[in-house]
């Protein structure tokens, strides 16, 4: 009965998050690497920059399932934590909040206003800035890449990675790094 008992356990902790998703009084989750800015856009970068980080708009929503699953089982993984913390801003946005956002364009609006204008549907979505943004453009136009969706481990170490390396800026499409860097991982 013992040797069951230890077998169970040990299954039930073969199902379980590495780390439990701490939720904020928002609903969302909250991970130690994202910021807890003003929400201006435009400082939010000088303050990236001045880190040597690229900044990252996070799009979530209360409730939603996907963003839970990347941040009880993707997010918590060592490797692509200990990445995000070390290369980016990340500034959470609610897609049903109503604290202001300073777009970079300057246009100040609720975050649920926000999300609308920048077109965003689906959550969790992740925005990735380059170093400077011309002025005027919204961040939906500014962004190098987009990350629509919940992805796995490798999908999203392997994106967050790209927009590192700056691949969005080059000849191989982040579709053909990844594929890549699967075929150097199978060895």
């Amino acid at each position: 009965m013992k040797r069951i008992a230890i077998l169970f356990a040990s299954l039930l902790a073969l199902t379980l998050p590495l780390h439990a998703a701490e939720l904020g009084d928002d609903g969302l989750h909250k991970a130690p690497w994202m910021r807890d800015t003003f929400k201006d856009l435009s400082e939010d970068l000088e303050e990236a920059n001045a880190e040597g980080k690229r900044m990252v708009v996070m799009i979530e929503q209360r409730g939603c399932i996907y963003c839970t699953k990347m941040h009880e089982e993707i997010y918590p993984q060592p490797e692509i934590a200990d990445y995000i913390a070390r290369n980016f801003f990340v500034v959470q946005v609610n897609m049903f909040g109503d604290v202001e956002v300073t777009d970079f364009d300057g246009e100040t609006l609720t975050e649920k206003q926000m999300v609308r204008k920048w077109g965003v549907l689906f959550t969790p979505t992740i925005l990735f800035f380059p170093e400077n943004v011309e002025g005027g453009m919204p961040a939906s136009k500014a962004a190098v890449a987009t990350m629509p969706g919940a992805f796995g481990r490798q999908t999203t170490f392997d994106m967050f990675n790209w927009v590192v390396e700056k691949g969005y800026a080059g000849d191989e499409s982040f579709q053909k790094y990844h594929a890549r860097k699967i075929a150097e991982r199978a060895g």
